[in-house]
């Protein structure tokens, strides 16, 4: 797969709307040609501390942010055409869905692939977590659960495994 939107979210609990950064990266034949991130004003807010732990973001990180829909009105033209690929798309695709419902907004079925269930068919792995199959394709996740650089590491899964 050489055109692909590569993205992750994280959440600030556990209901899938509450998304508060994503990250994506474009790639279009076999290269990485645009980068976006933001901040996302969760749905709810509120955060688990179990969520921040996992990302470090906190209710003060986004309190200013924009909503979903405004962040989505930046992110739609790059994606326009592009597969989405996620490492765990069962997580981040049900995210997006979440959050189009939310604010009313028509989920356009976006063609998805998942490069943790691709992961899956290589062996001498010890789990396919993000960084495990980074790591095995040469890829350094330096800022793990930020939502860029696991959006980067799965583009870079991807050109491998997809």
């Amino acid at each position: 797969m050489d055109n692909f939107a590569a993205i992750d979210f994280e959440t600030a609990n556990n209901e899938r709307t509450s998304v508060c950064s994503v990250g994506v990266v474009i790639v279009k034949d076999g290269e990485i040609v645009d980068k976006f991130y933001s901040l996302i004003h969760p749905e709810p807010d509120y955060y688990l501390y179990w969520n921040t732990r996992v990302h470090g973001l906190t209710r003060e990180d986004t309190a200013n942010a924009p909503v979903f829909s405004e962040v989505w009105k930046q992110v739609e033209p790059k994606i326009t055409g592009l597969p989405l690929v996620a490492h765990n798309k069962a997580f981040d695709e049900a995210c997006l869905k979440a959050v189009f419902r939310t604010y009313c907004m028509d989920y356009p079925d976006y063609e998805f692939y998942c490069t943790y269930q691709a992961s899956r068919k290589l062996k001498g792995l010890r789990n396919h977590q993000l960084h495990t199959v980074a790591e095995f394709f040469g890829f350094d996740l330096k800022n793990h659960h930020h939502a860029l650089a696991d959006a980067e590491a799965c583009a870079w899964i991807a050109r491998y495994v997809l």
